[in-house]
């Protein structure tokens, strides 16, 4: 076990996606979207300075909790997770990192404790960067190009018209599980997320 062994509550939440607002409404830029609801929910500013960055602080659930979108580009994300982690002390398995995923079809979330990239090169960067692949990851489902298109371009475009509405009620929907993992815990989060999208 490294450093970064597991916590057992969830304090940092990290979206990820890339930074300008060319990108801002792109699939591969969801866990932004998450990141910048739950901001605005519990009405954390979010700053720009010490990190390269967009960060903030706030309680939830009686606790500290930071909010965390990395300004690095996707595949460089790790770069400033790890920073931040050092910084305040935080361990990986008290890091939920918020992101985009293409084998969940359009409008699915899946919460996991752990595991692999599944090729995504933001959660790819963060493993390399902290030595460890053992944090929990909300995944929001974009699904898989219908149109013949790159999956590179795929990602760095919005959702196509008819998943917007799946789209905007996914981002809500991770908005409340998240909610859910801060105010009841992982496990109880999965088993509740985790089995409606079964269901449903």
């Amino acid at each position: 076990m490294t450093a970064y062994g597991a916590g057992s509550e969830i304090t940092a939440l990290c979206g990820l996606g890339n930074p300008g607002q060319e990108y801002a409404a792109t699939r591969h830029n969801v866990g932004f979207q998450v990141v910048d609801r739950l901001a605005q929910a519990y009405g954390i500013v979010l700053q720009q300075r010490k990190f390269k960055a967009s960060w903030g602080t706030g309680v939830v659930a009686g606790r500290k909790i930071f909010i965390v979108k990395p300004l690095t580009y996707m595949n460089r994300s790790g770069e400033v997770v790890v920073d931040i982690l050092k910084y305040f002390g935080i361990t990986a398995g008290q890091m939920l990192v918020i992101h985009d995923d293409l084998d969940l079809p359009i409008g699915r979330i899946r919460l996991v404790p752990k595991g692999g990239a599944g090729g995504h090169r933001g959660v790819s960067s963060i493993m390399e960067h902290l030595g460890q692949q053992d944090f929990p990851r909300l995944k929001l489902g974009i699904g898989r190009p219908a149109h013949g298109e790159t999956v590179e371009s795929f990602v760095l475009r919005p959702p196509y018209p008819e998943d917007t509405l799946a789209f905007n009620e996914m981002v809500e929907r991770g908005f409340e599980a998240v909610h859910t993992v801060l105010s009841t815990g992982l496990v109880a989060a999965m088993n509740r997320f985790n089995r409606q999208e079964q269901q449903e």
